[in-house]
């Protein structure tokens, strides 16, 4: 298992309740099943168990899916494709699974965005950018030494990219000039390689993750606003550092995805939460995040080597918060 998985299952080390926020390349010492130990809303004295809600009730089924040919990094997509980087590949995927290409890359990759026909890879120190056909268009390295890179977005204002060891978002030019540090006004803490970001109707939404945080930036970045708080229950980010992955829905909401005890959760753009869509029994179990896209009607979700594709199910939505909710979601057309 490669570090970036290993951080990304477990988190940061646990110890006496106080929660480490150092991340580097040299931190390996991690207790063995750390990801048994959360905290409560509270904050209340020493570690608490999260149990699962075995009453929960996904408003999604899996209808297919299909198998990449080792366990994805990253994915992204676009149009009717599905992009999934694993170590020394990114395969290109129809919907239902057919390979439209695939080429090589370095194993190191940590993400992938796919933006105006060329996929932006981010590997710890440097960005590629490739056609589809796997041809390298342009690529510049980190503007740090020390740059541990998590996460990338890309719009026609820049790349941005989330920096775990410096703890700030890098934006670059879409040349690869660089054009600006973004900090938190409430300062980034991160244990873990969950910094994840992502780019919706003109603003940068980005976690906190030791703040359990979501935290919106304009392109220039100008601090926004920020929501999240930390606990097991609907609503909030369980675990020492999460979300870990965030994404937009295709009318303006959110989804979140956390790692520990792994659920993707929709919010309004301003922070209202709306609900649970997906939870662990339904995702497959683990520990890790899932990631997740939006496509048309459908919910395209990766783990381990497996992209699912979920879609709404109206029979079963009606026993949930997502099937009482009365905005008009292009999720709910099947």
């Amino acid at each position: 298992m490669d570090r970036r998985k290993f951080l990304k299952i477990s988190g940061s080390l646990a110890v006496g309740g106080i929660i480490l926020s150092v991340v580097g390349r040299g931190m390996w010492n991690m207790l063995k099943r750390p990801e048994k130990i959360f905290y409560d809303s509270k904050r209340t004295k020493g570690p608490v168990l999260l149990n699962e809600d075995e009453s929960f009730v996904s408003p999604y089924r899996r209808v297919y899916g299909f198998v990449a040919p080792d366990d994805i990094l990253a994915m992204d997509i676009e149009g009717g494709s599905v992009y999934v980087a694993t170590p020394n590949n990114i395969y290109v995927y129809g919907l239902s699974g057919e390979l439209q290409t695939n080429f090589s890359t370095p194993s190191d990759l940590r993400d992938i965005t796919i933006y105006d026909g060329l996929v932006y890879a981010l590997f710890p120190a440097r960005i590629e950018v490739y056609d589809r056909q796997g041809e390298i268009v342009r690529q510049w390295e980190a503007c740090s030494d020390n740059a541990d890179y998590c996460s990338l977005a890309v719009c026609k204002e820049g790349v941005f990219v989330t920096d775990a060891s410096n703890k700030h978002i890098c934006k670059y030019n879409l040349d690869g000039s660089l054009a600006r540090f973004i900090q938190s006004p409430k300062g980034f803490i991160v244990p873990s390689y969950c910094f994840g970001i992502t780019y919706m109707d003109g603003k940068i939404y980005c976690s906190n993750p030791g703040r359990h945080l979501v935290e919106s930036y304009t392109t220039d970045g100008e601090f926004v606003a920020s929501f999240g708080k930390a606990g097991a229950e609907p609503g909030a980010f369980s675990g020492c550092c999460n979300p870990a992955v965030i994404t937009p829905s295709n009318n303006g909401e959110l989804l979140t995805s956390e790692k520990g005890i792994p659920r993707i959760s929709c919010y309004r753009a301003d922070g209202k939460f709306r609900s649970v869509l997906l939870d662990k029994k339904a995702l497959g179990g683990g520990n890790s995040a899932y990631d997740v896209r939006v496509m048309k009607d459908k919910l395209i979700v990766t783990g381990g080597a497996k992209v699912s594709v979920f879609q709404y199910d109206k029979r079963l939505s009606q026993q949930t918060e997502c099937g009482r909710c009365e905005v008009d979601c292009p999720l709910k057309m099947n």
